[in-house]
């Protein structure tokens, strides 16, 4: 029995003489992880410092805003104006992407790119906008069919002058820029293009000839006159005042003197499809 007691005494001191080496060489390790994270973290707040004080020995007021582009409607003066709030911040500090969202609301702008210039200046560069078409009275429609002016103080008079209910801007340009290349390479021009309220489209030529489309099969009417119709009349134009393109198989012209038509001019016209 003595034995058995002694052999357990000898057993645990042993487990527990394990356990202080164990615990003791782990001292050293952690000790040594906690300097290199210490030295780490030295480290990199003297970077962060070092970046601080660089910034701020850099971050001068802006001096200089240097304006690149082709200007015809947008003045340089208009877009240092919009620019110099922002420039007070400093070369470094100056927020690039506000600046660059001042310049764009500015009438008759279409793009902007700011960039910093070493060591006290900003870089603008602009693109116009590029008038397509005129909405209503004195709105502009640029290429992609927005309306980026609503009241111009001067309005291109050779642009062609498009018209819809609110909110049909982007519809009523589309059409048109989709048909005025083909218009062109038949030798007419389209001086405007409506869309009323009740949906129905109409055009007029730059020879003075208004075609009616109405609200229904638009593009398909629109290609019939192109191919055929257009040819049809060519030699009448002067007389014309309208031609109604809304019959299945044919159109109907309104003659300008309806009591005496030229001769020779047959036009087929069937019931109309509005």
């Amino acid at each position: 029995m003595n034995l058995i007691r002694l052999f357990r005494r000898n057993r645990f001191k042993a487990k527990n003489k394990v356990k202080t080496e164990k615990t003791a060489s782990r001292w050293p390790a952690f000790f040594s992880r906690a300097r290199t994270y210490a030295r780490r973290g030295a480290l990199l707040a003297s970077i962060l410092a070092s970046l601080g004080a660089l910034t701020w020995a850099l971050d001068r007021p802006v001096r200089v805003i240097s304006i690149d582009g082709s200007f015809q409607r947008v003045s340089p003066s208009e877009v240092e104006e919009a620019v110099r709030p922002f420039a007070r911040a400093g070369f470094m500090s100056a927020n690039l992407d506000d600046v660059q969202r001042a310049v764009e609301a500015l009438p008759w702008v279409d793009h902007a790119r700011i960039s910093r210039r070493w060591p006290n200046g900003l870089k603008v560069a602009i693109e116009e906008q590029t008038a397509a078409a005129r909405w209503g009275e004195s709105g502009l429609l640029n290429t992609r069919g927005e309306l980026f002016v609503r009241e111009a103080k001067h309005v291109p008079a050779e642009l062609p002058r498009l018209s819809g209910p609110e909110g049909t801007e982007s519809q009523v340009a589309q059409r048109y820029l989709s048909v005025q290349g083909r218009m062109l390479e038949a030798g007419m021009r389209i001086a405007a293009l409506r869309l009323d309220e009740r949906g129905a489209w109409e055009m007029d030529l730059d020879n003075g000839v208004t075609v009616r489309l109405g609200r229904r099969d638009v593009d398909a009417r629109i290609d019939r006159f192109i191919k055929t119709t257009s040819q049809v009349i060519a030699h009448h134009f002067t007389e014309i005042n309208y031609v109604d393109m809304r019959y299945s198989n044919g159109f109907a012209i309104g003659w300008r003197n309806p009591e005496s038509p030229p001769s020779g001019a047959a036009v087929r016209a069937e019931d109309a499809d509005a």
